[in-house]
Order: structure tokens, then C-alpha cells, then sequence
């Protein structure tokens, strides 16, 4: 099994270009599923969950051409099972995405009930009772989602009783082809969402109030194909930019979406960075300053990010004062505490709060990734530590980040990947 190798100690300067979203690519390929027509996503970032959605529809029957720069070309005319088995699903909890287009285009939908990052539970329950008020028939039996529908899905009125990404991604996809108008009140208002509904429109959808809390869908007969290309990644962007602050160092992060990290880019201002930016680029310059601590609390957008509290754990853990991190997204993603603490952070946890006391430097040592953004902790953390780390279980890390040791290595960090 493949680990990252690190010895620390070395200030990170450079350019790095943000790789296409992950979050924002999963339900837009999803979304190819509401037509038959011919579709190509560009800027797909080269990564394990991508790859494994591409298969999923692949084992559906689309046709799926992909090239050197990981754009696709998707062929849906020819699908002939309308079912996401468990041997993919179980990787990858995107894959609940699926359910809403293939029930909206084709009537019936069997979707394995989703695995994927162990960060506490993410129940699909607001998924099957927004399709339910469409009219859909839902049975869980097997551990499958069976989902059917007579005719058309019917438009509805839906609230969610927790504000949910994939919930409101699906049942926006579901909604496209419905009979009349759907309204989802207390979306979610994230960039990803704001991505789908573009690209929704580009193939037909009349789709308004994306990016707010209300979105309102007139359902269409048919969508047609289009040419569209993923926004950037906001999570892979503030990672590089908090590894340039970790390290006291200076780097650019280009081709990306700067209104989309405002949240973040205050708190990096807050630990002493100064940052500048441009139309499609971020530029953060420690002058060689440790940073210093900050309080961060995790929310929905456009409040701080849940998939940068790690990254941030990790800046705290070397920062001149106490930083206090309150997870207020998933109960169980304080996972990677322990690994710090064995490379020397002063962290203690009490329920959905940590105490980050920084201290003077942090030690390499053998560490293990247990969920996506926990990894990337575990990276920076290595990449200011005395002495060689070794990270295990990096299979983790694939999932989000694109080459992530070869974008690192070019801002001069000493990282390689080796076999054990």
C-alpha cells in the first residue's frame, strides 16, 4: 500500500493551478443522466472518486469517452440498467447522487445505499422524502434503494429540515424533469450547488434562486447536451494557500474561484497572512511569520468550510497562541486529533470543540490518514515537522486531491510517494 513520505522543514514558495472540484464534478456527471443526448464535462479533476463514478455509468451502459486532460464525453442514449451497484457505491457516497436523475429521466432508479468517508452520519432520509413528495414509490429492501415512479415526478414544495449539499443537488437534478414546479426552501447555497444549476441550465433546465436559500425549478420535458467546464476547487485552493502559511511561506494558487473562499481568506488574514487576489487567483505571502491562532467555527456556506477545519487544526497546532476549532457539521471529524498529537500537538477535545495550544515545532512520525480532509491535516502537519513522516493510508488523500505530491513538490516541499 502506497504512503506519503515527508521531511518537513522547508518553506513553500511557487505557483500551484487549482485542479477542477470534486464536489462540484460528482453531480454534474450525475446530472448527465437527464438527457440523451451527448454531453462533455471539462475540467475534471484526475481523482479516485471520479474515476469511479465515470465506471458507475459506464456499468449503466452510458458511453464514456475520457481524454489525456480528463474531459469526458457521455453518451446516455445508450443506458440499459437503471441500477448503482454496491461493489461501487460502497467506495463513494456521491453515488446517492444518481438517484434523483435516473428516477426523473427513466422512471426507476436502484441505488445501493452509500459508503465513503466514516466522519459521522449523513442520513439520505431528506433525499427520499423530498422524492416521496414528488411522487415517487420508495422502498429500501436489500440494502438497495428501489425507487419508482408511473409517470412523471410532479413538482412540490419541499423544506429541509437540515440544510443538506447532496439533498439539495439531487432532488434539483430530480426536479428539472418534473410535471410543474418544485421550490426547495433551505437549500443549500453552496458554489458546488450553484455549479450543478449552471450547468443544469446550460442544457435546458429553468432553474432560479440558485445560491440562495430557495431555489425554484420549472420542470422541462427533455434537457438537451452541452459543452461544460467544472468550476475550481475551493477545498484543494485553501489547502495550498494554508500550506503556504504553515510554512512561512509564499504561494499563488491560479485558475481558481476567489469569491468562493471568502470565509477562508479572512481567517488566513486573521493568522497574519497577507493576501492579494485577482479575477481567478489567490496570492498568500507569510514573510516568513509563524501564524498566529484563530477561532474558527464550522457552518453551511458562505461560513467557514467543515472540509477546512483539519487543515486549520493543523495551522493552529504551530501558531503563537490558543485556537479554539467547533465542528458544528459532522459529529465524528475530529479523527485525526490523535495523529497530530502523536507528531506533537497540543490539542484537547471536549464533544464538538478542540483547544489547539501551538506550540514551538511538531516531530515527524508514522501517521495514518483516517478520512479525506483529516489527510490533508496530516500533510501540512508533516510539511513544518523536524524529520521524516510517513503517512499511511493515503488512499484517503486520492480521493480529494489531485497529484497532490507533485503540485506540493514543485512549491519546493520534500514529499514523495513510496511503496511499502
Amino acid at each position: 500500500m502506497d504512503k506519503l513520505q515527508i521531511i518537513g522543514g522547508k518553506t513553500l514558495n511557487g505557483t500551484v493551478r487549482a485542479s477542477g472540484a470534486k464536489n462540484a464534478a460528482l453531480p454534474i456527471l450525475a446530472a448527465t443522466l437527464l438527457t440523451k443526448e451527448e454531453i462533455t464535462i471539462r475540467n475534471l479533476p484526475h481523482l479516485h472518486d471520479i474515476t469511479t463514478m465515470l465506471e458507475l455509468l459506464g456499468s449503466m451502459g452510458c458511453g464514456v469517452v475520457v481524454d489525456e486532460r480528463m474531459n469526458v464525453q457521455l453518451d446516455v442514449s445508450t443506458l440499459n440498467n437503471c441500477e448503482a451497484p454496491y461493489e461501487l457505491v460502497k467506495t463513494m457516497r456521491a453515488s446517492i447522487l444518481v438517484l434523483g436523475p435516473l428516477l426523473s429521466h427513466f422512471g426507476k432508479a436502484i441505488v445501493s445505499l452509500p459508503g465513503g468517508c466514516a466522519i459521522g452520519s449523513r442520513p439520505v432520509d431528506l433525499h427520499l422524502r423530498g422524492l416521496e413528495a414528488m411522487g415517487a414509490n420508495i422502498v429500501v429492501e436489500n440494502g438497495n434503494i428501489v425507487a419508482t415512479v408511473t409517470d412523471r415526478l410532479k413538482g412540490a414544495r419541499i423544506f429541509f429540515d437540515k440544510v443538506t449539499v447532496t439533498g439539495t443537488e439531487n432532488l434539483l437534478m430530480a426536479a428539472a424533469l418534473a410535471d410543474g414546479q418544485t421550490i426547495l426552501e433551505n437549500s443549500a447555497k453552496e458554489p458546488e450547488v450553484v455549479d450543478l444549476a449552471e450547468c443544469l441550465i446550460k442544457m435546458g433546465a429553468k432553474i432560479t434562486g440558485h445560491g440562495t436559500d430557495t431555489i425554484v425549478v420549472d420542470g422541462v420535458e427533455t434537457l438537451h447536451g452541452t459543452n461544460y467546464s467544472v468550476m475550481p476547487d475551493r477545498i484543494e485552493t485553501g489547502t495550498f494557500l494554508v500550506a503556504g502559511a504553515i510554512t512561512g511561506g509564499k504561494v499563488k494558487v491560479t485558475e481558481t474561484n476567489v469569491k468562493s473562499l471568502e470565509a477562508v481568506i479572512a481567517k488566513l488574514e486573521e493568522a497574519g497572512a497577507q493576501v492579494e487576489t485577482g479575477d481567478d487567483w489567490i496570492e498568500l505571502d507569510m514573510q516568513g511569520q509563524r501564524p498566529k491562532a484563530v477561532n474558527i467555527s464550522t457552518a453551511p456556506y458562505p461560513a467557514f468550510p467543515t472540509d477546512m477545519q483539519a487543515q486549520f487544526m493543523a495551522l493552529n497546532s504551530v501558531a503563537t497562541g490558543v485556537g479554539r476549532v467547533i465542528e458544528n457539521i459532522f459529529e465524528n471529524r475530529f479523527m485525526h486529533v490523535n495523529e497530530m498529537v502523536r507528531m506533537g500537538a497540543d490539542i484537547e477535545v471536549n464533544g464538538n470543540t478542540a483547544i489547539i495550544k501551538g506550540c514551538d515545532g511538531l516531530k515527524g512520525a508514522p501517521v495514518m490518514a483516517t478520512d479525506l480532509r483529516a489527510s490533508a491535516s496530516l500533510v501540512l502537519s508533516a510539511l513544518v515537522a523536524q524529520g521524516d513522516t510517513k503517512i499511511d493510508r493515503i488512499y484517503h488523500i486520492d480521493r480529494g486531491y489531485e497529484c497532490i505530491e507533485e503540485k506540493l513538490g514543485a512549491l519546493g516541499a520534500r514529499i514523495s510517494r513510496v511503496v511499502n
